[in-house]
């Protein structure tokens, strides 16, 4: 048997891992698509059929107030954002959101990417008053497209991405994660397909996501049980 999902790309990697798990134990394969959030959000708001759907929580609820997904809602991981740079350069001082602040005012270009980490960034960067200030030196990575590449190649001096989308990356070396006062941590969750034909295969992958095997799974990601 086959469960078919999509997924954003701050939990390819690990639901990679939980499935070959899952797959190890049940005899069943997962199967995720992983695209960028937005694009998944939008296939599945046109009808495209998977029986299970792995986003933000907040694009989750969206589509389940739309009736494009089945109404329940199983939150999965919680994934805190971090900040990387191109390894063998510099490391800024992160410890506190004042010391953050001046390490953005000081980059020469900062990548965010179009999900909810991103998102954030841009509200942070309005409430300390430096947006207009760092408007031409931001570089927001296209949909599917990992802030990490951007660091690796040198197109972006500092990166604000999840964790997991930011840690073993080659070329990568993470600084940190954001500061308290800065810091903000996604939900991602999961919902039935609204005609999934295999239902039960569907929550028996969640389920084993969310037993104790999964949540170490989780934390080998950088990410913690939700």
């Amino acid at each position: 048997m086959r469960v078919t999902a999509i997924s954003s790309m701050a939990t390819r990697a690990v639901l990679a891992d939980l499935g070959r798990a899952f797959e190890k134990h049940f005899g069943i394969e997962l199967a995720v698509e992983s695209v960028g959030g937005v694009d998944a959000a939008r296939r599945v708001a046109a009808g495209e059929a998977f029986d299970l759907v792995i986003l933000a929580s907040d694009a989750i609820d969206k589509l389940r107030v739309a009736g494009h997904v089945q109404p329940e809602r199983i939150d999965l991981v919680r994934s805190p954002v971090a900040v990387a740079v191109k390894t063998g350069a510099a490391r800024p001082d992160i410890g506190s959101e004042a010391s953050l602040r001046s390490a953005v005012r000081a980059a020469r270009t900062i990548g965010y990417s179009t999900g909810p980490s991103g998102t954030h960034l841009m509200k942070l960067f309005e409430r300390w008053g430096v947006a207009d200030e760092v408007a031409r030196r931001t570089v927001q990575a296209p949909p599917g497209v990992p802030v990490a590449s951007l660091v690796a190649n040198g197109e972006v001096e500092l990166g604000f991405q999840q964790l997991a989308e930011l840690m073993n990356v080659p070329g990568v070396e993470v600084v940190g994660l954001l500061p308290e006062g800065a810091a903000f941590i996604t939900t991602f969750s999961a919902a039935l397909g609204k005609g999934t034909a295999h239902a039960a295969a569907a929550r028996a992958a969640l389920e084993f996501i969310n037993s104790p095997e999964g949540a170490e799974i989780k934390r080998r990601h950088g990410m913690e049980p939700a």
